[in-house]
């Protein structure tokens, strides 16, 4: 957690005479977040100081402030931010429920960044409040959120127009409906990732491919039904395409993947032959020997 720019911090100064606190708040600048929030422990006045920061802070990122932060120093810490801009509640994963969430949420309406990875305990009751609080919303994570459905993702998509950068890692309630709503929706998509879910196939990967065409990375991760149709789809419709995981896609071959290759995209599968070569090396251990000039 932390404001964003000095720029941000120095926003801090509402005050009449703001030259009072000023001395303070540079020195807050030089310490860490974690160091920031001990300090309300000092004095009436320390605290005071610290709980007009928080007030003010556009970002909050709960991985600064270790693993433990207590669900109770959470709901203190956001009570009265109405700035936020970024909200990144990883480390609250083992105890984030709507009831924390919520109220931060409903206060925050100029929220761009928002990662709820591996936030289990929460529900489509919270996505819903994303969407209607949320309209400026760029980048979602919502990585293992397993409670996420296809009513909430739509909801998702009908609310935030802005969204570039959409993380549905391991969402295995989401089907090809789901997705093909959601790039239909948002066409400025430039980062999606769809995977370790089985359920998508080669339908949501070429609704993807034709929507969004200024989509440059994509991870398609142990979707097994993808296929090279949908990959030659991709290559087709997403010129500016940076990156494409596809590990453990075993319908996807160098028939689909030689066509990106050539154009210098990322790939996280190696050319058949380097694949060879490794898997030489692994079993006899001549492979550094072998010449393959041709």
């Amino acid at each position: 957690m932390g404001c964003v720019n000095g720029e941000k911090r120095r926003g801090l100064r509402t005050e009449p005479e703001p030259e009072e606190v000023e001395p303070e708040n540079d020195k807050l600048n030089e310490l860490s977040e974690r160091h920031i929030i001990s300090l309300q422990r000092v004095s009436k006045a320390f605290q005071s100081l610290v709980q007009l920061y928080l007030a003010n802070c556009r970002s909050f990122d709960s991985t600064q402030l270790g693993s433990q932060l207590p669900k109770s120093a959470f709901s203190s810490m956001l009570r009265h931010n109405s700035v936020l801009q970024r909200l990144d509640l990883r480390s609250c994963s083992d105890w984030l429920t709507d009831k924390e969430l919520l109220p931060v949420i409903g206060q925050n309406h100029h929220l761009l960044h928002i990662n709820l990875n591996s936030c289990v305990q929460l529900s489509r009751q919270s996505l819903v409040a994303i969407s209607l609080s949320c309209p400026h919303l760029r980048n979602i994570c919502l990585g293992h959120c397993e409670w996420l459905d296809c009513l909430s993702l739509r909801s998702l998509a009908d609310h935030c127009k802005h969204l570039e950068d959409v993380d549905l890692t391991a969402c295995r309630q989401l089907k090809d409906d789901a997705i093909c709503y959601l790039v239909q929706k948002s066409k400025q998509i430039k980062s999606l990732s769809l995977a370790v879910n089985a359920n998508i196939s080669d339908i949501a990967v070429e609704e993807t491919a034709k929507n969004c065409r200024d989509l440059e990375h994509l991870d398609l991760t142990g979707c097994l039904r993808v296929k090279n149709e949908s990959i030659r789809t991709l290559a087709e419709y997403c010129a500016g395409l940076k990156s494409l995981k596809v590990k453990h896609c075993h319908n996807v071959t160098e028939s689909s993947l030689g066509i990106l290759r050539k154009r210098d995209v990322t790939l996280d599968v190696e050319p058949p032959l380097q694949r060879a070569l490794v898997l030489l090396q692994d079993v006899v251990g001549f492979a550094p020997f072998i010449n393959l000039q041709i």
